[in-house]
């Protein structure tokens, strides 16, 4: 099954989501130029031997990127709006090279009081690499259509 309707999701569930991402060199300048991001720390080999990881970091906020997208098939393929990430947290760094993997926990659930054809789901994600070690968590909310409902349906 590729995405979960409102009425899929039980509290406690835990899904390992079952895509991994490798984070090239080019994945990480492309994406630091579309975000007009200035940290040398990112794309400049020279300046990054200078700080204490002495080598390139991926940018933070392609993390999120790819953590949210190896989430979809499982929480957000029938969302239709991301209602917010609270507590993002990065606990590890992330470097050129590093393949993440990704995992949520299903936290609460209600339905819409405006929506009757959908429901909000709220999961906690956690990131991680190919040494099993966290680089990102965060707690996710969106609203998801019930089965039945939405594009898909018609």
């Amino acid at each position: 099954m590729l995405g979960r309707y409102y009425e899929d999701f039980t509290v406690g569930d835990t899904y390992r989501h079952p895509l991994g991402r490798t984070i090239s060199e080019a994945d990480n300048t492309w994406f630091t130029l579309l975000t007009l991001n200035t940290n040398q720390s990112h794309f400049n080999a020279d300046y990054a031997a200078g700080t204490p990881y002495k080598k390139l970091l991926v940018n933070s906020t392609l993390t999120v990127a790819i953590v949210t997208g190896l989430s979809v098939p499982d929480v957000s393929q029938h969302a239709f709006a991301n209602l917010g990430w609270q507590e993002i947290r990065m606990p590890n760094p992330v470097f050129v090279g590093d393949t993440i993997y990704a995992c949520s926990t299903v936290l609460d659930l209600r339905e819409s009081k405006s929506r009757p054809y959908a429901g909000i789901v709220k999961v906690f994600t956690t990131g991680f690499n190919q040494d099993n070690v966290d680089v990102i968590t965060w707690t996710r909310s969106m609203m998801v259509y019930k089965s039945g409902h939405g594009p898909a349906a018609r």
